[in-house]
This record gives C-alpha cells, structure tokens and sequence, in this order.
C-alpha cells in the first residue's frame, strides 16, 4: 500500500479554453512556492501538447516522462528534472508523442500518493476543456484553480469547467483571473472582478495584469514571479502567499492614461496655480 503525506497540498491547474494562461500560471506558481522554501513537483499533464517544460527553460534537459513512469517503465525520481535556478522546484514532463489516454486517471492518483511523501506542494498543468485529459488531471486534486480572462467567452468556458469540477466532487475551487487591461475595463470593454463574480460565483484567489514582461520572461524560460518590477509578477507572488494561508490584499491597477487625459490634467493643474497666484 502506498504512503500517503495529508501535508502535502495537490492543486490541478485548469481553464475552460486554451491560451488564457493556464500553463503561465502553473510555471509561476510553483516557481512561487519554491523560493518560499517548499519542495515542489509539477507535472504537466497535457500529453502530446506539452509546454511546461519550455516555461521553465528545460526543454533539453528531458530523458524521460510521465508516460514512462506511470507505464512503469521507471521510478518517477528518475523522470524528474531540477530547475536550474530554483534548487526545490521539480519537473516531471510528459510525452510529445503520445495522447492522453496514454495515461489514466487512477494511474495520476497512485502517482500522486507516491510523490507526496517527498513533496509539500505537486502541482498539476491540466490540459484545456473537459475531455479524457481534464479527469486524468483532476483525479488526484485536493484545490483547483480555474484559470480566466475577463471575456464573456473565456468566463463561460471556464463556468463550464467548474461545473465538471462539481461533477468530479471537487469542492475546493478557486478563481485566477489573468491579462487583466485596466484601460479596457474602466470602458467597460472588459468584464470587471464584479461581472465575472456574478456568472462563476467561486472565490478569486488572483487578479493578474496584462504585462509585457510575462512575455519576455516566457521567451527566456524565466518565471516572471521572480520580477520585482513586474506588475505580473507581485501578482503572482501574491497568489503564492494566499496559497499559503497569509491574507494579502488585492492589487490596484493604474488606468494607462492617454494623451487627452494627460493634456487635460495638466490644464487643471495650470488653472489651479494661475488661480493660487491670484489669491
């Protein structure tokens, strides 16, 4: 029988629809939780669609993967791969080449017994939708974290994730609503926090800006948690913390101003010190 550690938190990473950060998420998350002190493994579930690994600037460093461990092929510790920075944050990868039934649902729970003796936190890169590759992911899961955009589409993709989660008797959900525009919200463009609480109706964990930098981080294979400058970044650094039980207020975002906007405050001011000067 297999030792399970009930410390170690298993949280599954998932989104109605690809492309709204779902895998961004994890990278940073667990990069997060590793420079907090924890020991962490992801493993990327998205057989034959994988990406973690270039996240995470690991691409040439695999010799084996999920697909071999759970076919049992070999022991899940020879599979891992070490972050180069991050001495505590472990990758196990899965195939390129196979498809998701490659890989069962009981077989990611055994897997996840196994490894929580050795981990506090296995996060879980789940692959988009609700097909076979979404129940494999989700089996082991204590937490899930449903990961947005604040778009009517993304919004509705996602409510239908959560209500395979029920259906998978996950009660532990919590909201990420990521690319978030400032600028586009206050037109009313995007949905706001209020909008999107009022379609999904979980609890949101984390609000992430729409931030460049993300971008750049992800071509270099860097986490962007790591970026104090990045806006991105706090954000995740944030999440990570309320992961970890610490209360952390919830960012504002600064509207970008445009020109008008910048030429009409300076107006004002100019009117106020000629009025000053008057007095």
């Amino acid at each position: 029988m297999t030792q399970t550690n009930t410390n170690c938190k298993i949280i599954v990473i998932t989104s109605g629809k690809g492309g709204v950060g779902k895998t961004t998420t994890t990278a940073n998350i667990g990069a997060g939780l590793a420079m907090k002190g924890y020991k962490v493994a992801l493993i990327d579930t998205d057989t034959g669609l994988r990406n973690l690994d270039l996240l995470l600037g690991l691409e040439n460093r695999i010799m084996y993967d999920l697909v071999d461990v759970t076919s049992g092929k070999i022991p899940y510790k020879k599979a891992l791969v070490r972050h180069k920075k991050y001495e505590t944050l472990f990758l196990l990868p899965t195939s390129q080449t196979k498809d998701k039934l490659a890989v069962s649902p009981e077989q990611v729970v055994t897997l996840c017994a196994e490894m929580s003796v050795d981990f506090d936190f296995i996060l879980i890169d789940c692959p988009a939708g609700i097909e076979q590759g979404f129940k494999t992911a989700v089996a082991a899961a204590d937490i899930a974290l449903v990961v947005t955009m604040p778009e009517i589409s993304a919004v509705r993709d996602a409510d239908k994730i959560i209500g395979e989660l029920n259906r998978a008797d996950k009660e532990n959900i919590l909201l990420i609503v990521n690319r978030i525009r400032p600028d586009m919200v206050a037109k009313g463009e995007m949905l706001d926090l209020d909008d999107i609480n009022d379609i999904l109706a979980i609890k949101c964990i984390g609000q992430i800006p729409d931030d460049e930098m993300v971008v750049s981080s992800t071509n270099r294979g860097e986490p962007v948690i790591a970026n104090t400058k990045s806006q991105a970044g706090i954000a995740y650094q944030n999440i990570t913390r309320r992961l970890c039980g610490e209360d952390v207020p919830f960012m504002t975002f600064r509207t970008k101003e445009s020109f008008f906007d910048r030429l009409k405050k300076i107006i004002l001011i100019k009117e106020s010190i000629i009025l000053c000067l008057r007095l």
